[in-house]
């Protein structure tokens, strides 16, 4: 099976923080999802995509925080991210993904 465009806008980029290094330490991989994507289409991006066995997806959302910019109030944006466990024996390189 071949990714479809949809999987591409699925997967919109891996986190790279602190928090995020600690979940990949327990075989976690987060990435940014768009927010309407469901845990078995981010299963089945993850796994088309990057050629792996997805165990489990765990999501949050994350709403923007307002921020003030020079007197004005504005809002950050809203967005979603994907805690994707693998199966034992597949791995993905973030750092070369990048």
């Amino acid at each position: 099976m071949t990714p479809e465009p949809r999987h591409f806008d699925v997967i919109r980029r891996p986190v790279v923080t602190e928090k995020a290094t600690a979940a990949s330490e327990h075989g976690a991989i987060v990435f940014e999802t768009a927010i309407d994507a469901d845990k078995d289409l981010i299963k089945e991006s993850v796994e088309l995509l990057f050629k792996v066995k997805v165990k489990s997806v765990n999501t949050l959302i994350l709403k923007g925080k307002r921020k003030r910019f020079r007197g004005r109030i504005g809002r950050r944006t809203s967005y979603k991210k994907a805690y994707v466990r693998l199966e034992e024996g597949y791995v993905i390189d973030v750092d070369s993904s990048l």
